[in-house]
């Protein structure tokens, strides 16, 4: 009698695989995140190169973002029935091209163009990076990769804006791009070859009826409204933010280059630290009181910006980062909380409100390109604490309903996204 075949249960720590697939995703992480954000502090070099207003040149931001949150409502379950690995090696060798093919763009049409096809191409690590890890990784082992890969992403939005920065600065905008192009083909090639097959993925088929039927019951949710309110307004306050802030510190009386102008995105580093306190706050006072505190600090921070001092901005650029990442963080495990305890469907709920994440950002990046040209600082400061007050007053109506979760605090949105294959 020959003995049955030992089920398979996930790579261990120690084995040769676990090793590849921790390089492998911390590899797309870093890349992916780079491409996305990469042209944030070359907006006025941009600008300044196509003949383009603040506004305008914000699109490179906007448009990616925008086409990214579409794609990830779909990939997720596109990805049960056709596969991990090849969804997520097919977007890092896109994304590297894509990217590639932006710093040889000749024109301005063409440039936004591509950064829309990019927002579709980039979305496939995203939408799929946790699922494939918690299928081929041992359940005891999963949360430690799991992690190793949340940091790479955190890392890789912070480093595309600096490094580009710094290659811009001495070499011009195209070598900047192109500087992060090239490393993301170095990396989709790493990828392709380090990754192990799937040895735990069974195919599931599309069920378009059951999505859409869980997705109008996600819409007629006051909860699910209010934190999907949040996510666009929270959001877009803290991208318009730093959209305008590149035209900011490079006109008088600072005149810093865009490779030191640049440096101010370090202050994501407080975003991690004060997402994670955030959510073990969360657990003792409660999802609603941890998010009003976290956006009253985002708008407290939005007052300091608007001093003259540098130092003074910094700090205030700073408090914003540590109030929205907190207030996201918490929001984003209330989701998932809120949905599994409604029966909702925790998958649908977390990719709606990662639309609208992604929608606040193209939006409300966009104006503050209208609100720098119109009115200057005082402008962007008028649109961001207009949409940080929007959003506290969603928080506190879900509050008085009694709406609460147990939320898991994240980190900052390079983070957050991954949830939507949980």
């Amino acid at each position: 009698m020959t003995a049955a075949p030992e089920v398979f249960g996930g790579h261990r720590p120690g084995d040769a695989d676990y090793r590849r697939i921790t390089v492998a995703l911390f590899l797309a992480g870093l890349v992916t995140f780079a491409t996305l954000y990469c042209t944030q502090p070359l907006l006025p070099l941009l600008g300044a190169t196509f003949g383009r207003t603040p506004a305008e040149t914000a699109l490179t931001v906007s448009a990616t973002t925008i086409t990214l949150g579409i794609s990830l409502l779909f990939l997720g379950p596109v990805s049960d029935a056709t596969g991990r690995k090849r969804i997520m090696v097919v977007s890092l060798f896109a994304s590297g091209l894509v990217t590639l093919a932006t710093a040889l763009a000749p024109s301005w049409p063409l440039v936004l163009a591509l950064r829309a096809l990019l927002g579709f191409c980039v979305a496939g690590l995203p939408a799929v990076a946790v699922a494939y890890l918690r299928e081929e990784v041992h359940p005891g082992a999963a949360g430690r990769a799991t992690g190793l890969y949340i940091g790479a992403t955190a890392l890789g939005g912070m480093a595309g804006r600096l490094v580009t920065g710094a290659l811009a600065d001495i070499f011009g905008w195209r070598w900047g791009i192109a500087g992060i192009a090239v490393v993301s083909l170095v990396c989709a090639v790493a990828v392709q070859l380090l990754l192990p097959a799937p040895r735990r993925f069974v195919a599931q088929p599309l069920r378009p009826k059951v999505l859409t039927a869980k997705t109008f019951r996600l819409l007629r949710d006051p909860v699910q409204l209010g934190l999907m309110a949040l996510a666009f307004c929270g959001m877009g306050a803290f991208v318009a933010s730093f959209n305008a802030m590149g035209y900011r510190l490079e006109a008088a009386p600072y005149n810093l280059s865009v490779g030191v102008a640049g440096l101010v995105f370090l202050v994501y580093l407080f975003g991690s630290w004060s997402s994670a306190r955030a959510g073990r706050a969360a657990e003792v006072h409660g999802p609603t009181r941890v998010v009003l505190g976290g956006l009253a600090i985002h708008l407290v921070g939005i007052a300091v910006v608007q001093s003259r001092p540098l130092w003074l901005v910094v700090i205030g650029l700073s408090l914003t980062s540590i109030g929205f990442f907190a207030a996201h963080g918490v929001a984003s495990g209330w989701v998932a909380a809120h949905a599994s305890r409604a029966g909702l469907g925790t998958g649908q709920a977390a990719s709606l409100y990662l639309f609208s994440y992604y929608l606040g950002s193209s939006v409300a990046g966009t104006a503050a390109g209208w609100a720098w040209s119109a009115r200057g600082w005082w402008g962007v400061t008028l649109l961001t604490a207009s949409l940080v007050v929007a959003g506290f007053l969603a928080i506190a109506l879900i509050g008085r309903r009694g709406g609460s979760g147990v939320p898991t605090g994240k980190g900052p949105d390079e983070i957050t996204a991954r949830e939507v294959a949980s």
